[in-house]
């Protein structure tokens, strides 16, 4: 199944580009370190965005100062929060931190933690 146009749809502008990348650099790095599936996650998104160095730096500069981004559009979020939980289960577990700041962000896109349960699971049965 080819997301590439729906996701192209949403991440139009680079300000939504960054914004989507820095939501994941925050869940990234919740647990004060980056493993090697996380690192290859976030090169490969960057990468598939079109996103540089450049245009990166200013977010691993700043990470004590940044906070989640929430996109406007329902659909948006949703694949957002499925794209931060990929994150998370990159090196296999959920870490407590990491899983705080996905709920974080679950709620501050109107969903509800069992949501974020669910989706968990089945991402990872998935």
């Amino acid at each position: 199944m080819n997301t590439k146009p729906i996701v192209n749809d949403f991440l139009n502008t680079k300000e939504k580009k960054l914004a989507f990348f820095q939501n994941l650099v925050l869940i990234a790095v919740a647990d004060k370190y980056v493993d090697d599936a996380e690192s290859d996650f976030l090169l490969t998104i960057g990468e598939q965005l079109g996103l540089t160095q450049d245009d990166t730096l200013p977010i691993a500069d700043n990470l004590s100062t940044l906070a989640f981004i929430v996109p406007e559009q329902g659909l948006h979020k949703h694949l957002e929060l499925q794209t931060l939980i990929m994150m998370v289960l990159q090196d296999g577990k959920v870490e407590e931190r990491e899983y705080k700041l996905c709920l974080e962000y679950t709620r501050g896109i109107g969903y509800t933690q069992e949501i974020l349960d669910n989706l968990i699971r089945w991402l990872t049965v998935g």
